[in-house]
C-alpha cells in the first residue's frame, strides 16, 4: 500500500507541475504550488493582480486518503481527473469529492 501511495504522491505533484507550467505565463499573477507530503495535501493556487482586481483562489487541491486520490477542488475546464487517468491513476481510485455522495454514485469514479 505504501508504495502505492508513493506513486500515486509523485503521480500527483507531477500533473499539478504540469498545470502550473501551463497556467503561468502572467507576470501578476503567480501560480504557487503547495505539497504537504507528511499530510498527503497538494495545492495550485492563484495569486496577484490582473487588470485592477486581485486574483486569489486555489484551482487544485488533491488529498491522498486511503490509497486513493480525492479531488477536492477541480477548477479546471477539462477536470484534473482526465490527466490523472492518462498518468495511470485507475478510475476506481479517484473521488471527486467535490461532488456529494449521491452524485458520486452516478460517475465512472470511486464513491469514496
Amino acid at each position: 500500500m505504501d508504495s502505492l501511495k508513493s506513486h500515486y504522491r509523485e503521480v500527483v505533484e507531477k500533473v499539478l507541475q504540469d498545470y502550473a507550467k501551463f497556467l503561468d505565463s502572467d507576470d501578476q499573477v503567480q501560480v504557487e504550488l503547495v505539497f504537504d507530503r507528511e499530510r498527503d495535501r497538494y495545492l495550485l493556487v492563484e495569486a496577484g493582480w490582473q487588470n485592477g482586481y486581485r486574483i486569489y483562489g486555489t484551482v487544485l487541491h488533491i488529498d491522498l486518503i486511503d490509497s486513493k486520490v480525492w479531488i477536492q477542488h477541480d477548477g479546471t475546464e477539462e477536470g484534473i481527473a482526465v490527466e490523472l487517468v492518462a498518468a495511470g491513476v485507475p478510475k476506481e481510485h479517484i473521488v471527486l469529492g467535490f461532488r456529494s455522495l449521491e452524485q458520486r454514485k452516478h460517475t465512472e469514479f470511486a464513491i469514496g
